[in-house]
């Protein structure tokens, strides 16, 4: 028998690693995991109002989002709890050295394998959070984590956050081929 609860359930919840510059030009980063694809060309993801990051993504209107990887999950956990507003050089502290995308102004860590760049397209401010929707423009990958010219996501090392237990999941194996493994029914 199944139980009720009073809190929905939604997973998987990617780790984003949202990386932006501070008004003085210094990199910033923060850990979310309220973020998600929004057809073939856009992604969503939602803030509070407090975060450095926001600021700087309503400053910049663009900004870069790296996968959290279990080989990186220290310094991806500790960007999202030290908030920029308090601590403008947590990147150096934790050890993330970045490189300036060449399509948006915003930093690319380069020590998270894959980063998506964006620009902006729309803000919208609800409850006290903010929602950023914006077009990917571009996607760096390093080598080492690719199958075929794609991103491999075991190759990668990529985390998701477990609302449930409150902890970081490495994604694991490929279990089917997507629209295929249902052939067989037809």
């Amino acid at each position: 028998m199944k139980q009720s609860f009073e809190k929905g359930f939604f997973a998987p919840l990617p780790v984003l690693i949202i990386g932006t510059y501070n008004a003085n030009g210094t990199p910033n980063a923060m850990n979310a995991a309220w973020g998600g694809q929004v057809g073939m060309g856009q992604i969503s993801v939602s803030l509070s109002d407090s975060h450095k990051t926001t600021e700087n993504i309503r400053l910049n209107k663009e900004f870069t989002v790296a996968y959290a990887t279990a080989e990186q999950i220290v310094a991806c956990d500790y960007v999202g709890i030290v908030s920029g507003n308090n601590d403008e050089n947590k990147l150096e502290k934790c050890g993330f050295t970045v490189t300036k995308s060449e399509k948006v102004n915003a930093p690319v860590i380069d020590q998270l394998p894959v980063t998506i760049e964006c620009r902006v397209i729309d803000i919208q401010d609800e409850f006290g959070e903010t929602r950023v929707v914006a077009e990917m423009v571009g996607l760096k990958a390093d080598e080492n984590v690719l199958t075929d010219g794609k991103v491999d996501y075991g190759k990668a090392g990529l985390v998701i956050y477990d609302t449930a237990t409150k902890c970081y999941r490495k994604v694991g194996e490929s279990v089917a081929a997507a629209r295929e493994a249902g052939k067989k029914l037809q």
